[in-house]
C-alpha cells in the first residue's frame, strides 16, 4: 500500500518532468507559426505550425528525441482536444439556425459528396484508411478543426495527420484565390455567394477571406453557414467513436461504456457553445476565444509536426493530394448544382 501511495504521489511529477520539455518546443514552434501568420494569413497559424514542426523536427537534432516525444504526443492529442473545446466557446447555436435551416439542402448534400466521394475515389486511387477518412472529414466540415476533432477519436498516424492537413491547406488557399473571381463571372448574389463559401472551403479562415472579399453581406452569410456547417462534426465524430470503439473491442463485445463512444472534449464543446448561446459568454470575448483556440490547435499542429518525419510523407506519394484535389472539385461543383436545384443561386 506504501508503494502504492508513494508511486501515485510521484506519478504526476513524473509525467510533468515528462512532458514539460517537448510540450515547450511546441509552444515556441507555435508561437514562430503564429507570429508567420499574421505575416501571410492567407495560410495562418496552423498550417505554418505543423509545417515549422516538421523542419524542425528534420532539420535540427536537439527537436528530435525520446526525451521530447511524449510532450509532443500530449501536444498533439490533449492540446488538441482543448482547443475544440475552447473554440466551441465562439459558436452562437442560435445564429446558426436561424441562418443553417435555409442552408440545410446544400450542406447535408455536399456533405454526401464529400463523403460518398472519398469513398469511391480513394478505393479507385488506393488512399484508404485513416488518410482517406481525414481528407474526406476536413473536405466535407471544416478543414483542420475537423481533422483535429476526428483525430482525437480514431488516433491515425502522425504523418496521416500532415499530410491530410497539407491537402486541405493546399485547396484552401486555391479556393481563395478563385472563389471571387468565379462568383462575380457566375453574377452570383452576396447570400448564395456566402452559401457556396461555406459550405466549399474547408477551413473557417478562408471563408472569412473569399467571402468577406466578395464584398457586400457575403462576409457574415458565408461565417454562419461555416459555423453550421461545423455542426456536422458532431455526428460523425460520434459515429466514428463507436466505430473505432467496436474496433478496438475484444472478444466480440457489443456492449460499449458511453465515454468510448461520446468523447468527453465534444460534450466540452457542446457545452461551451450552449454558454456562449445563452450569454453566459459574452460576445466581446469572442475575438480573444477564437485567437486562444487558433493558438492551441497551432500548438497541437505544432506537435504533430514535430513528430512527423518527412520521410513518411514521401512514401505516402501524390495520391492522397489528387484525392482531395478531386473531392474538393466535387463539393465545389456540387454546392452550385444544389443552389441552382433549390432556388438559392
Amino acid at each position: 500500500m506504501v508503494v502504492a501511495e508513494a508511486r501515485f504521489e510521484a506519478g504526476p511529477r513524473h509525467w510533468a518532468v515528462r512532458v514539460a520539455p517537448g510540450l515547450a518546443v511546441a509552444v515556441l514552434v507555435a508561437i514562430a507559426a503564429t507570429v508567420v501568420g499574421t505575416l501571410f494569413p492567407l495560410v495562418g497559424a496552423p498550417v505554418f505550425g505543423v509545417v515549422l514542426g516538421a523542419l524542425a523536427g528534420a532539420a535540427i537534432p536537439a527537436c528530435r528525441g525520446q526525451r521530447l516525444a511524449a510532450g509532443y504526443a500530449v501536444a498533439g492529442r490533449t492540446v488538441l482536444q482543448l482547443s475544440i473545446v475552447v473554440l466551441g466557446a465562439g459558436l452562437s447555436l442560435r445564429q446558426v439556425v436561424a441562418v443553417g435551416v435555409g442552408s440545410l439542402p446544400v450542406m447535408l448534400g455536399t456533405l454526401t459528396v464529400a463523403l460518398g466521394g472519398a469513398f469511391l475515389l480513394g478505393r479507385l486511387l488506393g488512399v484508404r484508411g485513416d488518410t482517406q477518412t481525414l481528407i474526406a472529414v476536413g473536405t466535407g466540415i471544416c478543414g483542420a478543426s475537423a481533422i483535429a476533432a476526428t483525430s482525437a477519436v480514431i488516433k491515425p498516424r502522425q504523418a496521416d495527420v500532415a499530410y491530410a492537413l497539407g491537402t486541405i491547406f493546399t485547396f484552401n488557399i486555391v479556393a481563395v484565390l478563385l472563389f471571387p473571381p468565379i462568383g462575380h463571372l457566375l453574377g452570383m448574389n452576396p447570400h448564395a455567394f456566402g452559401l457556396w463559401a461555406g459550405t466549399a472551403v474547408n477551413d473557417t479562415s478562408s471563408v472569412v477571406a473569399a467571402s468577406f472579399a466578395y464584398g457586400g453581406d457575403a462576409g457574415t452569410f458565408g461565417v454562419v453557414v461555416k459555423l453550421t456547417r461545423t455542426l456536422m462534426l458532431i455526428p460523425i465524430v460520434v459515429v466514428l467513436a463507436v466505430l473505432t470503439a467496436r474496433r478496438s473491442a475484444t472478444g466480440g463485445e457489443v456492449s460499449l461504456p458511453w465515454r468510448r463512444i461520446v468523447p468527453v472534449f465534444l460534450l466540452g464543446f457542446l457545452a461551451t457553445a450552449t454558454l456562449a448561446t445563452v450569454g453566459v459568454v459574452p460576445v466581446a470575448w469572442h475575438a480573444a476565444i477564437a485567437a486562444v483556440g487558433t493558438f492551441l490547435i497551432t500548438t497541437a499542429l505544432a506537435g504533430i509536426g514535430l513528430s512527423l518525419r518527412l520521410s513518411d510523407m514521401r512514401a505516402a506519394g501524390v495520391r492522397p493530394l489528387l484525392l482531395g484535389g478531386l473531392l474538393w472539385l466535387a463539393v465545389a461543383a456540387s454546392s452550385l448544382g444544389l443552389q441552382a436545384v433549390t432556388g438559392t443561386l
